[in-house]
Order: structure tokens, then sequence, then C-alpha cells
């Protein structure tokens, strides 16, 4: 039998033996037990740490809306229950494995949508890991474990085990919490912002203004673009401004849309729900690139496309390299979410506010001030 690997714990200088303690911890959760239920107490087991893992000690989890659509299985996946939802996740290395090098003890962590991929296909290599061809990429929850075939469980819980590789570092300055949304809503926005160009001398509108759209226009603004949000709500316009919007266009207003059409270099659009796609803001050569997920499909005028040479593009999450690329940009421009604290034991109420909109503009899980400190 090979010797037990030291795994460090205590301090980045002292290691113990991997022993009882990693064969499978006993770790405090908020689960659903089946499609659509509530969430209630439930204990997992994280699977014992490799050499290449680290385990984070969990302090935030946002909720996406992704979770409350796996809960209840409104995109018809085929769902893994015990459901334990959270891929906004944020918190303290509390022990590395022998292999691991680029953490220590105490860093300041993230975990994001994803946990592990093939590391080998064509997309992986070009650090697309969101992508993955073989397999694809191994969702931080609701998805199997390649190596044991056992669920993996999310962040709402107080400890998770994730391979370095997977693993991302939050810029000291940023406030833990407010950085949470960062993991999903902030890197779903910033890479078609990045990958179309935005910058000085960019006319880019931001289509909604939600948990993923008010972190948009805060990214577009930072990296230096002429900024325009496109809301439907008249009570937003002044939000708008203040996250860093130029301009705010009411789309239930036909003046105000019309006056805007043909002006955008990309249109950003972050809206869930069935709408008009409004090709007809984008200049010549144009890009909408879409990252909301309505539930039913959208139509388009072909003629706009094809008469204005313009593209429809979608893009999902970003890679590892470009999440932690994400992470320090928003560190160096002090971009956080809004949001809004709860503590673990709100959590049906939230998804009930989410449900209906209800939310200003992120909901966040106080972990380790409830889940953690819960009997």
């Amino acid at each position: 039998m090979a010797p037990t690997p030291a795994y460090k714990t205590e301090s980045p200088l002292t290691t113990v033996r991997v022993g009882e303690a990693a064969r499978g911890t006993p770790t405090k959760a908020y689960a659903a037990l089946q499609p659509k239920a509530a969430l209630v107490p439930y204990t997992i087991d994280r699977r014992a740490p490799r050499e290449d893992d680290v385990v984070l000690e969990i302090a935030y989890c946002g909720i996406c809306h992704t979770d409350l659509f796996e809960v209840n299985q409104l995109w018809n996946s085929d769902g893994i229950f015990p459901m334990v939802p959270g891929h906004e996740i944020v918190g303290t290395v509390a022990a590395v494995g022998p292999a691991v090098t680029k953490f220590r003890v105490g860093d300041r962590a993230a975990v994001g949508c994803m946990v592990d991929s093939c590391g080998a296909c064509p997309a992986c290599v070009d650090d697309l890991q969101q992508y993955c061809e073989r397999g694809g990429k191994v969702n931080t929850y609701n998805s199997r474990d390649k190596k044991t075939g056992e669920a993996t469980y999310g962040g709402y819980s107080t400890h998770i085990v994730v391979k370095e590789a997977f693993t991302l570092r939050v810029p000291d300055n940023l406030d833990l919490a407010k950085s949470a949304p960062l993991l999903c809503a902030g890197i779903t926005t910033y890479a078609p912002l990045k990958q179309w160009g935005t910058g000085p001398g960019k006319k880019v509108g931001i289509v909604g203004l939600g948990g993923l759209g008010h972190i948009a226009v805060k990214i577009a603004a930072a990296m230096g673009a002429e900024v325009t949000c496109f809301t439907t709500s008249p009570k937003k316009r002044d939000e708008a401004h203040k996250l860093g919007a130029h301009k705010v266009v009411l789309t239930s207003v036909k003046e105000e849309l019309a006056a805007a059409r043909g002006q955008y270099d990309l249109l950003l659009d972050t809206v869930s729900a069935y709408h008009d796609l409004n090709l007809g803001l984008l200049k010549r050569d144009g890009v909408l690139a879409l990252v909301g997920a309505p539930e039913k499909p959208l139509s388009l005028n072909a003629g706009e496309l094809i008469f204005g040479h313009k593209c429809i593009a979608g893009s999902l999450i970003g890679g590892i390299k470009q999440t932690q690329e994400m992470l320090d940009f928003c560190g160096r421009h002090s971009i956080g979410a809004e949001i809004e604290l709860i503590p673990m034991q709100l959590i049906n109420e939230a998804y009930e506010r989410l449900d209906q909109g209800d939310v200003h503009y992120r909901f966040v899980i106080d972990i380790k001030n409830s889940l953690a400190k819960a009997d």
C-alpha cells in the first residue's frame, strides 16, 4: 500500500498526514431533496482531498438564476438529487494538497461554475474549458466527478474541495461578499465584452439591468466604452447612471428606441425572458451577443442581419484563465456586485423573490455567519 500523502493544513509550513479526516468529510449544506422541493438542511460528504486539491472554507455564495432553474428543472435537464446548488463561491483556503503551488492556507480564493474538464481537447488547450469537447465540463454542482462518478455539490455548504487548476484568487481590495456574483455574472458579461472589443471609441448597449446587466454596465464603463442601458423600467434610469451608464433608453418608449437605431457596435443582451432582439440598434458590422437564456426560442428579422452585415453570437461564462483575468480587472477598478446579503435560513424566501424579479441586484448567502454557525 502506498504511503498516505502529506496534506498541508494549519499553516503553509505545517503538514499532517491524510488520515480519517480526509476520507470524506461530513459537511453542512442546504439541499433540494427532489425536483421543485424547498431547500432544507442536509449533510453531504465532501470527497477525500487529492494531492492537487484546495480545500476552501466558504464565506459567501451568490444565488444565480441558474440555481432556481436547476432545482425546479426548468431547462428540462436530468437533475441529480439531492442537489446542493451554488457556483458563485468565495472564501478562505483552509488546506492545500502537497502538489499545490499557487495557494497557501489563509488565501482568499473562489470557485465558479465548473470544477474540472478533460484538459486535453482543443477547447481545453485554448483555456476554454467551458466548451470542453470530450465529455464536457464538470459543473460545480449537478454534475459527476470524472474520477469517481459521484455527484458534485455546490456552494450552499460550509466547505468545498476543488482542484487547484479550477481555483481562483480574489484580489485583496475587493469586498468578499460583493465578489461572489463575479464568479458567474461577472465572467458571463466580461467574456463577450472583451471578445468583441469593448473599449474607448466603442458604443455598447447593455440590454436588461438585473443580476447580469448591472455588472455588465460597470465592466463596460470601466473598459472605457460609451455605455447605454436598455431597460423596460423607468425606475431603473437613475440607478443605471449611478452604475456607470452614460445613457438610458426605455425600450417601452417608441420614441427613445427609434432615436437609438443604428448607433451601437455591440449589444450585450442579458434578458432571460422572451423579447424583441432590436437588431436595428446595431451599426453596420455590429454584434448582438446573447448571454440570457429565455425558455422559449427568440425570433429575429433576417433582413436586419443581411442588409446590415450584422451578427448574432452567444457566449457561455469564460475559461479559468479569463475568469482570473476578470477578477483581476475588477480588482483594479474596484468592481463588485450590488447585493442583498441573506442568512442561509432564508434561502427559500430568496428563491420566491428571485422568481418574481424582486432582488437588488443579486442575493448572496452569508455562509460563515449563518450555515457555519447553525446547530
